[in-house]
Parts: structure tokens; sequence; C-alpha cells
């Protein structure tokens, strides 16, 4: 396969929280991993209008009725100056600190959080978004359920990363330990295609990467009624998936494969903690036929439970 960045564009949604400000620790880290592969990060605040309404309500709309509009405008940037720029400044200075060296906008819309995510994402060809898993904002937070959730169901893509309050502090490589769950689906080998080029230019600095699979339990006894066996099943499953990155030149001592049995959300975060990993990638979709990632699949519920680890779900594009 030929190796290029997946992510030569990322969108970095930030609102000052210490939540975002991790988030941002982790893009620097991650795009100065990546060097000239990467063309460019933008810093993204969302005005959602609570700040205004709340300051606007105090003016007597009868007297100023005509002033509205500029009146309107020199609040909105007064804000915008005072209390959103220094953020976003700061938000720059660490990703240079951490040796971004390619172009840094920042942008500052108006809209609902969600969908102006969702639309710069699109208009702006990101090929990834990376957001706090929470963070505070006018809102009341960017959280799984909410903001970030739609995000992850509606910009398919893109490759959503919801990073973790754990994030790595080693320079030369910000996710040393990745876990990567496979079912043998094309979208959860576009998880395996996705490390693969990622890591590439930093593949020496790793320090594991692990591919699971897991048989359902509530399917096992129906594989083998079928006459198939799944446990030989997800040999040739991991076995396919660990050739993408041997066959990328990557070390056969790096690649670590792992079958268990059970609950396949329950099995990957029970794995996650164990093996102390730094990122989980997963794919958008499975092989169970759902036609989009949904609350309560597999993905959803990993997302909603592993709070520690960084979680990427691929784009399906």
């Amino acid at each position: 396969m030929k190796l290029q960045c997946p992510i030569p564009k990322i969108l970095l949604p930030v609102d000052g929280s210490n939540h975002a400000k991790r988030a941002v620790q982790f893009a620097g880290r991650l795009g100065a991993s990546m060097g000239k592969s990467l063309s460019g990060i933008t810093l993204l605040h969302i005005l959602t209008g609570g700040y205004m309404s709340r300051h606007m309500a105090n003016i007597d709309f009868r007297t100023k009725i005509i002033e509205e509009s500029d009146l309107f405008k020199r609040l909105k940037q007064e804000h915008i100056n005072r209390d959103i720029m220094p953020f976003l400044d700061e938000g720059e200075k660490v990703l240079k600190n951490s040796g971004i060296d390619t172009k840094i906008e920042k942008v500052v819309v108006d809209g609902d959080a969600a969908n102006e995510v969702i639309r710069t994402a699109e208009e702006g060809d990101f090929a990834a978004v990376i957001m706090a898993r929470r963070g505070l904002s006018e809102l009341k937070g960017l959280f799984l359920g909410s903001v970030t959730s739609k995000v992850v169901h509606a910009a398919t893509r893109q490759t959503i990363y919801i990073v973790g309050n754990k994030i790595s502090k080693d320079k030369a490589c910000p996710i040393p330990k990745i876990l990567i769950p496979v079912d043998g689906s094309s979208f959860s080998m576009k998880g395996v295609e996705h490390v693969t080029c990622l890591t590439a230019p930093f593949k020496e600095s790793l320090d594991r990467i692990t591919l699971l699979r897991v048989i359902n339990m509530a399917l096992y006894m129906a594989r083998l009624k079928g006459g198939k066996d799944p446990e030989g099943e997800a040999n040739q499953i991991l076995n396919d998936a660990k050739a993408v990155f041997l066959n990328a030149g990557f070390s056969e001592n790096l690649i670590e494969t792992k079958v268990s049995i059970g609950n396949p959300a329950e099995e990957i975060l029970k794995e996650a903690d164990q093996g102390k990993y730094n990122l989980i990638v997963m794919g958008r979709k499975g092989r169970t036929a759902l036609k989009d990632l949904m609350i309560g699949g597999v993905s959803s519920t990993v997302l909603q439970r592993c709070q520690n680890q960084t979680v990427a779900i691929v784009s399906s594009k």
C-alpha cells in the first residue's frame, strides 16, 4: 500500500477549558511527529450566543433600535478580543512549541456548536477533527451525548479523535501504545490502514500495536453449528491485519495479536485498561450491517466509557 498522511489537515475546536488545552497538546505532539506531511491546523472557536444574549438583555432596544446592528457587532468584537483571542493565541503557542511548523489558523464563527464543527470540517476539507472529551463552553460543555456525539455521528468523511484524560508526555512518540479492534470488515481494516500511514514516520519509536479480535459470545455457538471455526476465523482476520503493517515495513516484534471471547465492547474496554493504551482506533462500521455508528453500538459504548485513552473513529470514506 502507498503510505501517505491520513490527516494532512486537522480541525481543532477549542473553548479555553483544561480539557480543550489537553486536546491542543495532543494535536501538537501528534502533528509534530508527522513532520512535513501535515499541511495545516485550524483552531476553531464557536460563539453559540449564550454570552451575547446575557449581555444584550440589559440593553434598552426601544432607544437603541437604530444602533442595534452596530452595537451588537461592537460587543461581539470586544468579547472576541478580550475573552477568546487570548486562549486561541495560547493554543497557537502550544502548537508551535510542540514543533508544529506548518500553517496555523485561528477561526471564530457563530452558530450551533456541533453544526459549525461539521460544516467547517466539510467546507475546509479537513481530514481529521480532534476534540476534547469534555470542555466548558457557552452550552455547558462539549461532552459525549451532545456536541461531541453529534460530530462523531455526522462527520463521516473525517476521522474523529476524542482526546482522553491522559495523554503521553513522550515528545518522540505521542501514541506509543495503540489498540486496534478488528472484525474482518472493510471498515475495521480502514482503522488498520489509518494507523499504518499515521505512524509510519515514527514507527521506530512505537512501543506496541495490538490487534484485537473479539469473538462475540452470543454468536459463538451459532458459528460452530453452522460448521464454522470462530477461532480459526479470528486468527485469519488478525493475520490479514498484521500483514498490512508488515508489508509497510513495520517490525513483526512490534505487532501483537490477541483473541478474546465475550461482549465486544466489554472486552475492548478491559483490554484498554489492562494494556494502558494511549490510543484506541475503531472503524466507523462493523460486520453488524448497521448503517452507521449508533448509540448502544460497540464504538459508541467504548467512546462513552473509555475516559483515559484517546479514541479515534476512522473515516468511512
